[in-house]
């Protein structure tokens, strides 16, 4: 695993906004706190997801279930979370796991309403994990990281479009690595 970061903590709460790949990602931003922020974990995940995987409760994993009257308690409950500087929210905007091929990343607008409710500064930060076999028996993974300037009033339109600019450099500086 190798860590490209281009972030300076700014002591604030940190909202991780991640490409969604594989069901390891949660364990991969759990790598990537313990190394460099040292943050209490929590991730948002699919609450069928959870169900199968109890356990991941006590990583800091919480559940949301789209499009159900609950969803609105879970955004509620990670913008709270953002109002303590000791904690780290993990995201996946996408709302599911997809190919890492992808060009870009699709945000579902929902969870702007955790935006909408957080009125405190937080570091956004964006990562992208893109893993690669190369010539070896066994694949790296390279978590690129990268934060914009801005602490708050982020737009979901504006965090989409910010993020996608960092994961299009990221796929191009791993196409360009040497074997």
């Amino acid at each position: 695993m190798e860590i490209i970061n281009k972030v300076q903590d700014k002591g604030l709460p940190m909202l991780v906004v991640a490409n969604h790949i594989s069901w390891w990602d949660g364990f991969w931003a759990l790598h990537l706190n313990d190394k460099l922020f040292k943050r209490k974990l929590h991730v948002m995940m699919l609450e069928e997801q959870l169900r199968k995987n109890l356990f991941l409760r006590r990583l800091g994993a919480f559940s949301i279930r789209k499009n159900s009257r609950t969803m609105a308690e879970s955004l509620g409950y990670a913008a709270g979370l953002l109002r303590n500087k000791n904690n780290m929210v993990v995201i996946y905007p996408q709302g599911e796991i997809k190919s890492v091929y992808e060009h870009s990343i699709v945000f579902n607008q929902g969870w702007k309403r955790m935006l909408e409710k957080n009125q405190w500064p937080v570091q956004v930060l964006f990562l992208v994990n893109l893993p690669d076999y190369f010539s070896g028996q066994k694949p790296t993974l390279r978590q690129y990281v990268a934060s914009p300037e801005k602490n708050t009033n982020f737009s979901c339109q504006e965090l989409e479009s910010l993020y996608n600019d960092f994961y299009r450099q990221c796929l191009a500086e791993q196409r360009s690595i040497k074997c």
